[in-house]
């Protein structure tokens, strides 16, 4: 049995498999994603973590230097590395995102002039804040480890 490593000692999983004429491609999709991303961070109705994880698979395509630089991102890594090993979107990721999302969908009813826009722009953001909503806020715990009754 291996020692747990916490996040910043867990290496990034192996490149995959690609055509090395694709991997310009990827690191441009890598690049972009992330700086769109990271530009999320600021403006409130761009997402941050998706371009975050598509920019991470990317980078796993193409870019070892680049995946290694963004799974161990000391604000980025944690949440990616969450998501990939577990399917976790963290509690406070989950909060912000879907506040962001309510926020944003009240201010297009406020300023829609018909109904069309507000009744697509919830069919968009309701279905996505549910999935973010169900998914899980923690890792599972380890196999072995007792739980008090």
């Amino acid at each position: 049995m291996t020692e747990a490593h916490t996040p910043r000692e867990m290496p990034p999983p192996p490149l995959a498999e690609t055509p090395r004429w694709l991997s310009p491609f990827y690191v441009v999709l890598g690049l972009v994603s992330t700086g769109t991303g990271i530009v999320g961070m600021f403006v409130p109705v761009l997402p941050t973590t998706v371009f975050l994880i598509v920019g991470l698979w990317a980078f796993s395509k193409s870019s070892r230097r680049l995946q290694v630089w963004l799974w161990t991102h000391r604000t980025f890594g944690p949440t990616l590395q969450a998501w990939h090993l577990h399917r976790v979107i963290p509690v406070k990721i989950k909060f912000i995102a879907i506040s962001v999302m309510i926020l944003s969908l009240l201010v297009i009813v406020y300023e829609a002039k018909s109904w069309i826009m507000p009744t697509i722009s919830a069919a968009v953001v309701l279905p996505v804040a549910l999935w973010i909503a169900t998914r899980r806020s923690y890792p599972p715990a380890p196999s072995g480890a007792h739980q008090a009754s």
